[in-house]
């Protein structure tokens, strides 16, 4: 029996930090490309800009750096050595294979909702035999604003022909359930590398610790 408010009709994803242990992958980049511009890059400037657009991201950058940092060359020695470190590091995180197999079973649809490019979402998904598991990929471009506004899981659920509220929406970070909570969805954080706190417990219909418990969720 489901342990949610109402039955899901459709789950949808996060992909970094949720899916794919990448979050801590994009942090030794960003550290890596700040140390050879002469910087350091603090944790919790990282911390903060996890869930956000790339946009929004050069913006903090910029905002804590100064004028006089090249935040465009930074970002692009981030992004290159991102890619370096994916080819050979890109991990799964527990519980997803499992979980898409009660889907499975449940014949429940499912997407995901990400504020990174389409191309990193087909070479991760791809890098693990997943890409014909997911019904529809929502990435950067698909929608106008991104997290934490509810455009990308408004779209998401849209393409899905499932009304957000009977969406289980599935994220990692605060940007990620603000985002679910403002488009009306069932949100349910699993923790990577942001701690749940007690406005993530007030939006949020259940904190897990992994996907594994998702299933436990949704019954079935």
């Amino acid at each position: 029996m489901s342990r949610l408010p109402r039955p899901a009709k459709a789950v949808i994803f996060d992909m970094d930090g949720l899916l794919f242990d990448t979050e801590r992958l994009y942090c030794r980049a960003m550290t890596q490309a700040a140390a050879e511009l002469g910087e350091t890059l603090p944790l919790e400037l990282y911390l903060g800009m996890i869930g956000l657009p790339g946009l929004d991201n050069m913006a903090m950058l910029a905002a804590h750096y100064g004028e006089a940092f090249d935040v465009k060359a930074f970002w692009a020695a981030s992004r290159a050595r991102f890619h370096e470190l994916a080819e050979v590091e890109i991990g799964l995180k527990a519980g997803v294979v499992e979980l898409l197999d009660h889907l499975d079973a449940l014949d429940l649809p499912r997407a995901i909702a990400t504020t990174s490019r389409r191309e990193s979402a087909d070479h991760h998904l791809a890098a693990h035999g997943l890409t014909a598991r997911f019904d529809a990929i929502v990435a950067h471009g698909d929608y106008e604003r991104g997290k934490p506004h509810p455009d990308p899981y408004l779209k998401a659920a849209e393409i899905l022909g499932v009304a957000p509220r009977d969406c289980l929406v599935l994220e990692d970070s605060h940007n990620g359930v603000r985002s679910a909570a403002a488009a009306g969805a069932m949100a349910v954080m699993a923790p990577d590398m942001l701690p749940a706190t007690d406005e993530m417990r007030g939006l949020c219909v259940e904190i897990v610790e992994d996907l594994h418990a998702v299933r436990g969720l949704l019954g079935g």
